[in-house]
Order: C-alpha cells, then structure tokens, then sequence
C-alpha cells in the first residue's frame, strides 16, 4: 500500500484543551481503580419533579434518581450537586460515611456534565430546598466534554446570566448541547409531538387510514419544486426524493379507500431561510366524495381544536401579533386580496400584462416564469406577509394549480384554497381534478414551461394518469406544513426552532 494511502487511514488525533485532557486523565484513573465509566444500566423508580411534587415531611420515602451533573460543590466529607433529568433539577447531599469511601473518592473524579445514578430517600435541608440524601452512588456516563454552563450575579439588585449557550447557529448545530443547558427548548418539541398526536388522532376518529407511500421516486410529482436526486446501483436508475406524496395517494383513492393520510417527509432542493428547510414534514389528506369548501370546515375545526388541546386557547401569540384560531376564518379570492393589497386587478390579463403590472410593481422577474408564477409572485410579495389573522385564499387560476378540479362556475380557476396565517402558508388544499384528460392536458403544458425553463414545472406521470384512467371519484384533498403550524401554535419565530437539526451551511 502507498504510504500516503497508510496516512490518510490513521485516525484523526483529538485536539483536547486542558479541561479534556483533565477528563481524559480522570476517566483512566476511574477506570484503573475498577470503576466502569460507561455501565449498561441503573434502575429509575423517580424523576425530578415526581420528587418535589411528592415530598412530605413527615416522611422520607425511597427514591432512585439518575441525570446529568449541573451544579456540583465538593467538600471535605460531604458534598452538595444538582442533577437535571428529562423533567427537571433536585439537588443531591452526598456524604462520604453513607455512601462509602470507593463511591465517595469516584465522586471526587466527577464533573459537571457527568451522569450518575443515585438511591436514597427524600429530605428537605437546613436551608429549605428538597433533596436526595444519597445513600447509594453510582457513575453512568463520563462526559469528556465541558459543557457551557450559563452563570448568574447580582448587578444591582438584579440577576444576571452571563456565558450562556446563545448563539443561535451554535445552538442549531450542537441541538444536543442546546437541549442540556437550555431546558426550556424541550418545551417547544414536546408540543410539537403532542399536535402531531393531535392529528393523528382527528383524522382516524373520521375513520381515515394513515398510510405510506415511497419517499424514493422514479418520477417526482405533486407540487411545483425541483428535487434531490440519488442513484439506484441495483437497477442502474436516477431516482428522486419526493417533494409531495399526493400523486400516490391519489392512487390509493383510486384503488377504493375513501380516505387516506400519511405523515410525509418531503424534500425540495431550495434555498434556506427562516420558513423553509429543504427537508420538511407535511400530513396530506384524501377523502373521496368530498370537494374543498368542505375542507375548508374540516381545517377550521382541526386548527381550533388543536390549539385548545395543546395550548389551552384558542388565541396564540406569533411574531408580536395575536392570531385568534376560532372559526370562521376569512375568505377572499387570490385575485380580490391582489385588488384589497395592490390596488391592482389581474382577472382576465395575459401573461404580458401581468408581467408589466408585476414590473408597476416593482417586481423584477424571471422571463421563464409564465402567468401563474407571475401571480405567485405577486401575491407572495405583497399579499401573504400582511394576512395575519387566518384567511382562507381561494380561486387560483388554472396554470397555478395544474392537479386542481376546474371551477363549477368561474371560467379559467380550479377550486383551490390556501390557508395564510401569520403572513405565511399554513396548509393547501383543491378539489381534485379526475379528469384524466385534462390532467394529460395540464401536465403537458406543464412540460412546455419546463422547456422554457421553468424547472420547477410539473413532470408528465404516465403511472398517476394510467390510474386516473381506471377512474378515481371526486375527492378533496389537503397539505398542512407541519413545521410552519408548529411555528404558529408554540411562537416560534423560525423553522429552525421546530426542527430538532435544521440544514445548515458547512462549518
């Protein structure tokens, strides 16, 4: 083998700074007296918060805690330190006597950032604060890294928290980190569980079956977006993460079910911002014999009831404006709240007129745009960050919606609804076109924008529209963004805040 193949092969040498070169030390000499820093088990028969919940004076019950070393003070023959666990802190009375002297000098080698189990009972302090009267010591994992512990003084009178972990792009980056030392962001992720949980649960009460469909794609479909795409060695084929699952839904309407939703995360190979991550979770719904006024009501009702199960209200704070959840919600027509915004009216124009109202504007756009990105725009720019209270945008034109029902009495839309909220797109819904000659029809000349240039243009599926074919009935459908309805319900003023490790730039 070359010698340079033999040095690129070496592991890499850690670079430790003098606290990890101290941890290093601790753990071999933790190690050389018989001690396992890394155990397989510990038995937790209490939480934190159980613990200060339950206390009672006259009693001192039996507990067994384990969690991570916050707070520790060391001492001659006893010692004081807080542990943090999935609920919270209680403070931990060691003493040297009690626990022995092996557990007592393994203490001695311990840091902040540790995590240890203890058995003891319940107490209260000389100086009033719940603990744990440790009898039983045990490390369960040492940490070789110092963890960034915020500290506080008196200024004034006032506390202050100075060295806190608070970098945002740190944070996002070392989520992990974030979460031990800011506890409160656990807060955010519990929610988020709970409403999807929510969902789930309102979905199948109306007797809709949660499905799944392939995330791998021979051709990609369902919403206009450009794809990542990936190589199948076995079959020697490009494939694409999907962007959208509702070209296999569709299908599944079609093969008999009358209502099907699934859980998706979807991707879309476009920029980052504080409202896009290019990989997102989405719920979409199908339910046949159904059109979109009707879920209109439904989505009223989901939103209402899920912000009183998870908040307790139907009123929720974002980005400094109260939004209130309760039904109705406002309906206008994408070409009316163009009128109420820009003062201008679009029904009937070409895509050269729209493209020089866009320019009256004071849009710059891309010429391989056709009208229905030119409205996109439009409304996008100068509509959709000023819908703050939940409005209901209907009636798209047909070469914005291209897999939507045309309109039962409006020439040139397709019954289409956005739900905005918050300046920003909650949910997307049509009644959907089962026409399978139109669909051909638009998916063609979806295929002719592309050749423009347009590379977020829909792709030609001769699978979905062999389906259609068989026949599907008529059928409503729906996407929520679960990331951005997270964002709305727990006040989070970025996507990043609601995903556990959002996209970033390399380091």
């Amino acid at each position: 083998m070359p010698k340079e193949n033999q040095q690129q092969e070496q592991p890499q040498q850690l670079s430790l700074n003098d606290q990890m070169q101290r941890r290093h030390e601790e753990r071999r000499h933790l190690m050389e007296s018989g001690v396992n820093p890394y155990p397989c088990t510990f038995d937790v028969t209490a939480y934190a918060a159980d613990v200060l919940a339950t206390f009672r004076e006259e009693e001192q019950l039996p507990v067994s805690v384990a969690g991570r070393i916050m707070t520790i003070r060391k001492m001659g023959k006893a010692s004081f330190f807080h542990i943090q666990d999935a609920t919270g802190r209680i403070q931990i009375y060691l003493k040297k006597d009690e626990v022995g002297e092996k557990a007592y000098s393994t203490f001695k080698l311990l840091d902040i950032g540790d995590i240890v189990g203890v058995k003891g009972y319940s107490f209260r302090t000389k100086t009033g604060e719940i603990s744990v009267h440790a009898q039983a010591f045990e490390l369960l994992s040492k940490s070789l890294r110092p963890i960034p512990v915020a500290k506080e003084k008196e200024v004034d009178g006032q506390k202050v928290v100075y060295d806190a972990f608070s970098d945002k792009e740190l944070r996002y980056r070392q989520r992990y980190v974030d979460l031990i030392v800011n506890p409160e962001v656990r807060q955010t992720f519990i929610r988020r569980s709970a409403i999807v949980a929510f969902i789930r649960q309102f979905f199948t009460s109306k007797g809709w079956l949660e499905v799944e469909t392939p995330i791998l794609q021979p051709i990609y479909g369902g919403a206009a977006a450009r794809p990542f795409t990936t190589h199948h060695n076995a079959l020697d084929m490009q494939l694409y993460l999907r962007i959208a699952n509702e070209l296999y839904l569709k299908r599944l309407i079609v093969g008999g079910f009358d209502g099907v939703f699934e859980f998706a995360k979807d991707f879309r190979n476009e920029g980052i911002d504080r409202f896009h991550n290019p990989e997102f979770t989405q719920v979409e719904l199908y339910v046949a014999y159904k059109d979109y006024n009707w879920m209109m009501e439904q989505v009223e009702e989901l939103l209402y009831r899920t912000a009183l199960a998870v908040n307790g209200c139907d009123t929720v704070s974002f980005l400094g404006s109260e939004i209130s959840l309760k039904p109705p919600f406002r309906r206008l027509t994408i070409a009316d709240s163009i009128r109420e915004y820009c003062g201008v009216d679009i029904d009937g124009k070409n895509e050269q007129e729209l493209r020089s109202t866009a320019k009256d504007l004071g849009l710059e756009l891309d010429p391989k745009i056709g009208s229905g990105k030119i409205i996109d725009e439009i409304f996008g720019e100068f509509v959709e960050p000023r819908l703050i209270q939940p409005t209901f945008i209907t009636d798209y034109p047909t070469e914005m919606s291209p897999l939507a029902k045309e309109h039962r009495s409006k020439p040139g839309l397709v019954e289409r609804f956005e739900l905005i909220a918050g300046g920003k797109e909650l949910c997307n819904s049509f009644s959907e076109l089962n026409d399978p000659v139109i669909q051909r029809e638009r998916l063609e000349a979806q295929a002719k924008l592309r050749l423009r240039g347009d590379d977020e243009a829909m792709i030609v599926d001769e699978d979905f529209l062999r389906a259609l074919e068989y026949g599907m009935p008529p059928c409503a459908g729906l996407g929520i963004g679960i990331d951005r309805m997270v964002m709305v319900l727990c006040g989070q003023e970025s996507i990043r805040d609601v995903i556990f490790f959002p996209h970033l730039k390399p380091e």
